[in-house]
């Protein structure tokens, strides 16, 4: 298992935006990236109890939740991939719950149940770019004749078990939007009325500190930033993209977003952000929404119930729904080429 390494660094800061208000800050590593909690309106001993419960959850998250390294979650994928009826802990049900709902919602694009094809291409790695020619082009359909899916596991009082052995959870679509809403309560249980969770650049963040809203910069793929977003009340943001995680051969450069229905890499599209208002639908939504790519991705985000989404094309071009449209304040709007996208019906 990859070492936990929880950094409790509290320190009093002035916050941004044009606001002075007392910030307490920690930052641990886990699920791969480094994670910034921000606390405001608190005082630092409950701001301190708070983030070391965030660190002793996380820590048992890191462990269960992982995809390849020995835990709970590999356990589970060994007892489905045999027929057998498998016990899980509370967590693991509400994940493959919420990935059946968000399966089903986004038509498919969405599936956490392509581990064994994630695992085929070689992304159950922290090291990135992978290097080497693709998997075998009949190993790939392989797996998606089989049709795995969330929607396959049947969820009881006795456990889980899926009637197709083929089935192999990977939670990296919603399980770090998850725990950023998991440390979120915790927060709101010790009485911080205002505090951002950030997870690599993924983040929710509620109150308004010093009077004022967060802000939050949405970054460019290329770098710097594409623009600015007011929180409003509670929200999270969560933003995928194919441009750090790939498959590089002599050849080309492969995304490690996959197509569901393919099996092969998104093509054509950047990076989508969305807003919603817990981290798990957030993630898995800009996840689908990728996938679904410029021509579909504003009808399977208000399938969804998601309202604001912006995708970026591989060509510099900014897709936008009404309500992102409405809220993303851009830096510098010469620099792109905009659409916005009409609304869509639910």
């Amino acid at each position: 298992m990859k070492r936990f390494t929880l950094f409790i660094a509290l320190c009093l800061t002035l916050a941004a935006c044009n606001k002075k208000a007392a910030e307490y800050q920690a930052e641990l590593f886990v699920f791969g990236t480094v994670v910034s909690l921000t606390a405001a309106g608190t005082d630092e001993d409950t701001a301190s109890k708070a983030f070391a419960e965030i660190g002793r959850q996380f820590q048992v998250l890191h462990r269960d939740w992982h995809a390849w390294d020995p835990g709970e979650l590999t356990r589970l994928n060994t007892a489905l991939a045999t027929g057998k009826t498998v016990t899980a802990s509370p967590g693991i049900v509400d994940l493959v719950i919420k990935s059946r709902q968000m399966e089903t919602m986004s038509g498919g694009r969405f599936n956490a149940a392509l581990g064994g094809l994630v695992a085929l291409w070689g992304f159950h790695t922290s090291q990135y770019p992978v290097l080497g020619p693709p998997p075998a082009t009949e190993e790939i359909d392989k797996i998606i004749r089989s049709r795995p899916s969330a929607l396959d596991v049947e969820v009881s009082a006795g456990g889980l078990t899926s009637a197709n052995p083929m089935v192999q959870f990977d939670f990296g679509g919603i399980a770090k939007g998850a725990a950023v809403d998991i440390a979120v309560q915790i927060l709101r249980e010790y009485g911080i009325p205002a505090a951002i969770v950030n997870a690599g650049g993924d983040l929710r963040a509620y109150g308004n500190p010093g009077g004022e809203p967060w802000n939050i910069a949405v970054r460019a793929p290329a770098g710097g930033i594409i623009g600015g977003l007011e929180v409003r009340g509670d929200e999270a943001i969560f933003t995928s993209g194919n441009y750090q995680r790939f498959r590089q051969d002599d050849e080309r450069r492969y995304a490690h977003i996959l197509d569901p229905a393919t099996g092969w890499p998104v093509e054509g599209v950047i990076s989508t952000t969305v807003i919603a208002a817990e981290g798990w639908r957030a993630d898995a939504a800009a996840t689908a929404l990728l996938i679904a790519g410029s021509q579909a991705f504003a009808q399977t985000a208000a399938n969804m119930q998601i309202d604001a989404a912006l995708l970026v094309d591989e060509n510099g071009g900014l897709h936008l729904t009404p309500a992102m449209a409405n809220r993303l304040k851009l830096v510098d709007s010469g620099a792109w080429q905009i659409f916005e996208h009409p609304g869509t019906n639910r």
